[in-house]
């Protein structure tokens, strides 16, 4: 996680939950890091970490068990697949392609470096 980061502090750590789902680090009906466990690990206030995970829980990427904690819900992956794939494109792809036109790069010289990238 990066404090130097522009977004706030919750959203990193709520993209970190995201990323360790997404990667397989946490897999659905795991028990996901409690609020506490945050707390702690990243140094932040009880309510930053809270609102992370709450937004999470929002979303039914987390689900609560009274008393048990946080878990990932079932469908996680796939809900966050699907969000991230129209952030992709909303925010990196349409910036990629605004850049491309300014520089007067094709399209065939874009893919083309996208596909040297992706060789990489």
């Amino acid at each position: 996680m990066d404090f130097h980061d522009r977004k706030p502090i919750y959203q990193q750590i709520r993209e970190q939950i995201e990323d360790q789902i997404l990667d397989g680090r946490l897999k659905e009906e795991d028990k996901a890091p409690s609020t506490t466990q945050l707390v702690s690990f990243y140094k932040v206030n009880h309510l930053t970490a809270a609102k992370g995970v709450n937004e999470l829980v929002e979303e039914n990427i987390l689900y609560k068990r009274r008393g048990i904690g946080m878990f990932v819900a079932s469908g996680a992956v796939e809900k966050l697949i699907n969000k991230r794939r129209k952030v992709f494109g909303e925010e990196y792809i349409t910036e990629l392609v605004r850049e491309a036109e300014k520089l007067h790069i094709t399209e065939r010289e874009l893919l083309e470096m996208i596909r040297e990238r992706m060789r990489k």
